[in-house]
């Protein structure tokens, strides 16, 4: 089977990665490089404590699992499960949140001051308590874009945008670029915030919403963090080099901000001098918009004849999975049912 897809981020990699390895011919089409638009500008954390419902959570678990699934069947960048601390919110929210996680099985140990000290010597002012996050972890979205794409053996064209879809008697059969049309009995839109104006050309809609987002990237400290760090104004975790890499908002994973506030590097700056009572320097900021479908949850599956979608927010968390799932619907071996509340068409709408 000839499968195009549309994007190489993280899902587009994974896709290519799961589809070829199934025994199809692949071709990866990108507008820039790979890795250059919202994985290369992504936290990088993989957890379930971030959810919308029981639902999603059971969806982001087992996304978890698929990643170690991906871990033991390839020799490609590992995430690192150092586990993550959070104390995002305290007084009822953190009860909340502990009761909430320990009603769905979730691994939430509740740690003091003192153990946090423990675990964490680098925090000038350890919060009262946390919940430790035993089980989470991150990845280099952008080595592991890469290093699935050159495991799949897949065409990558890089530096080549989609036109539009072409539909051939109903049936979706490939897309036009600038060096012709590129055919295929399977299209796969992974093409983040560029999705629905693709989809326009076919007289279809998915509604987006618009998420900015600003990493930034500290130059090398010489103390070590051993886990993400939740606190209330961002999240944080030191890369291998020693760098401190920070979404520069509060509750970053659910921001609904339209744009980005002014001066926000700054007070993340601030906010990591004053945590860690050490002066730290900035080394680089990045901004990424973010593919938020209109209701915040992931979309997966079949649009339509010969097209599928691949459309989410928490992109490095789901992809492993995601590619599982859809690479078995492309390929007739079943729809997961744990994707079956994410299909396209709660959301797709006619022009």
């Amino acid at each position: 089977m000839k499968i195009l897809i549309i994007g190489a981020g993280l899902l587009g990699a994974s896709l290519a990665f799961r589809l070829a390895r199934a025994g199809g011919e692949v071709t990866v089409i990108e507008a820039a490089r790979p890795a250059s638009a919202a994985s290369g500008r992504s936290f990088g954390w993989i957890n379930a404590s971030f959810y919308a419902d029981a639902a999603h959570h059971r969806l982001r678990a087992e996304a978890m699992r698929a990643h170690h699934r991906l871990q033991r069947e390839m020799a490609l960048p590992a995430p690192r499960w150092q586990g993550a601390l959070w104390w995002e919110d305290q007084g009822q929210g953190f009860d909340q949140m502990q009761a909430d996680l320990a009603a769905l099985g979730y691994p939430a140990d509740p740690v003091t001051a003192e153990q946090i000290a423990a675990l964490e010597p680098a925090l000038a002012h350890p919060p009262a308590r946390a919940l430790h996050f035993v089980t989470e972890g991150a990845t280099d979205a952008t080595a592991l874009t890469h290093a699935l794409l050159a495991a799949s053996g897949a065409r990558v064209l890089s530096g080549l945008a989609a036109k539009g879809l072409i539909q051939t008697g109903g049936r979706v059969s490939g897309v036009a670029s600038a060096i012709g049309p590129l055919s295929a009995d399977h299209t796969i839109l992974a093409a983040g915030v560029a999705t629905p104006q693709l989809l326009h050309s076919i007289g279809l809609d998915l509604p987006m919403l618009q998420r900015p987002g600003l990493i930034l990237r500290s130059d090398p400290v010489a103390f070590r963090i051993h886990h993400i760090l939740v606190t209330p104004e961002q999240e944080i975790r030191q890369t291998a080099d020693g760098s401190l890499i920070a979404p520069c908002a509060a509750h970053h994973q659910s921001d609904p901000s339209e744009s980005i506030a002014e001066g926000a590097a700054q007070t993340t700056l601030a906010n990591l001098s004053d945590l860690f009572g050490s002066k730290i320097s900035l080394a680089q900021t990045l901004i990424g918009h973010r593919p938020v479908p209109g209701d915040t949850l992931p979309v997966l599956g079949q649009a339509c004849d010969g097209l599928s979608l691949a459309v989410m927010h928490s992109g490095v968390t789901l992809a492993a999975f995601a590619a599982e799932a859809l690479a078995d619907q492309i390929l007739g071996q079943g729809a997961d049912a744990l994707w079956q509340p994410y299909a396209p068409a709660r959301l797709l709408r006619a022009l």
